[in-house]
This record gives C-alpha cells, sequence and structure tokens, in this order.
C-alpha cells in the first residue's frame, strides 16, 4: 500500500504542478546561492510532508478505532468503493455535498497566510509555506486521506500520507527550479492516467477489505477487540 501511495503521488503531482504550481512558482528562493535554495526547496517539502504526516496520523489512528470495533474490512471495501464511485459518477453529483461555503473559508484563511509568508525570506518561512500548502483542499489528497484512514494504524496511517507527499517532490521540485515546464499535450495524458490508477487503488482497498488470503493484497488476518483484550492481558 505505501508502494501504491508513492506512485499515486507521483501520478497526481502532474495535477499538484498545475494546481499548487503557483505557490511553488512564486517561493522566494535565494537564486544566486544554489545551496541555501536546496536547502530552501528542502525546507518547504518538510514543511507539506509534517502536514501530510499529521493528517494521516489523525485518520490512521481513527481507522485504529475502527479496527478495534471489527469494522476495518468493511471501511477498506467502502473507500474503495467510494474512489471508484467519485471517478466514474459525474462531478456535478458530489459538487451538492461538498461543503463549499466551509471549504471558502478555510482556503480563504490558508491563502492569507501563505501571502504573509511568501513576502518573507527566512528559512522558517519556508516550512511555514509548506505546511500551509499541506492543508490546501486538494481532491488528490482527500484520496491518500482514503488510504491513511483505511490503513489501520496511526503510524501506517501517517507513513502512507508521507509517501503520497514523497512522490510529489520531484516534480514540485522542477516546478520551483524553472516554474510550468510541462507539455499542454503531455499534462492531458498524465491527467487521463490518474483516473484509471485511482480506480486500481479502489479496487485494491476492496480486495483488501475482503480478505481473500492473497499475500500483500488481501491478507485474511483481522483484528479484533477479543484478539486486542488477549494481548493485553498476556502482558
Amino acid at each position: 500500500m505505501l508502494i501504491t501511495a508513492l506512485v499515486f503521488g507521483l501520478l497526481g503531482s502532474f495535477h499538484c504542478v498545475g494546481m499548487c504550481g503557483p505557490i511553488a512558482f512564486l517561493l522566494p528562493v535565494d537564486r544566486k546561492n544554489s545551496v541555501k535554495r536546496v536547502l530552501q526547496v528542502l525546507s518547504y517539502h518538510a514543511g507539506r510532508l509534517f502536514t501530510y504526516g499529521i493528517i494521516g496520523l489523525l485518520f490512521g489512528f481513527l481507522g485504529r478505532r475502527l479496527q478495534l470495533f471489527g469494522l476495518q474490512q468493511h471501511i477498506s471495501i467502502a473507500i474503495g468503493i467510494l474512489m471508484i464511485l467519485i471517478i466514474l459518477l459525474p462531478s456535478k453529483i458530489f459538487s451538492k455535498y461538498n461543503g463549499s461555503k466551509f471549504i471558502y473559508k478555510w482556503v480563504g484563511k490558508v491563502k492569507s497566510a501563505l501571502g504573509k509568508e511568501l513576502k518573507r525570506k527566512s528559512m522558517d518561512s519556508f516550512f511555514t509555506i509548506g505546511f500551509l500548502n499541506g492543508f490546501l483542499p486538494c481532491g488528490l489528497v482527500y484520496m491518500a486521506v482514503f488510504g491513511s484512514l483505511a490503513s489501520g494504524s496511526w503510524w501506517e496511517g501517517s507513513l502512507y500520507m508521507v509517501f503520497f507527499g514523497m512522490g510529489t517532490i520531484p516534480l514540485m521540485t522542477i516546478a520551483t527550479y524553472i516554474g510550468n515546464f510541462l507539455n499542454t499535450n503531455f499534462k492531458k495524458k498524465i491527467m487521463k492516467a490518474i483516473p484509471v490508477f485511482v480506480i486500481i487503488m479502489g479496487v485494491l482497498f476492496i480486495l483488501r477489505g475482503l480478505g481473500l488470503n492473497i499475500p500483500y493484497i488481501s491478507p485474511s488476518s483481522t483484528v479484533s477487540i477479543e484478539e486486542v483484550s488477549a494481548n493485553h492481558s498476556c502482558h
């Protein structure tokens, strides 16, 4: 699952360059000092990964709670189905339930804070920009959050989101250095590939939830409340 997170992040980064690219383009990096510029870019990415890690930790912890109630496999199946439906069904259906008012308020606050940080050039400001960038709403990030929720533990959920973030680093770094470099036709091809990969991920989550005893894909072992209680009693 961590490999799928990394690949998803890599493919999704083509989308990220389009959506969050302007932030990368506007980073006040030092164009004269190459060493300092590298440290600034790394600080920016560290901020993004930190945010993703926190988000993954929270949803992974939630997934763990669900697992203790014997719901983890059901959640994995439900998430897989939801991923596939989001891709296959018209976007108008989901736009009615997107909580746009709350999102607009949240985005407004994040963008305002980003605007202030972009005017600064201290090393900590790059980390803060990345940190805030990670909170901007993004459909691909939501998909990765589903993955962390289905992971079943706080540390796996956190790792899942971090691996997703790591997959976005190469293209976002290139965007920081040379701006918008992607050919329009190439962008279109990648954008067509992303939904296919999301569906594949959805199928993997469904298989994982079904527990078909397929190594690495659909393990049959589950954690029940009785097993957890037994483990605690042993200690």
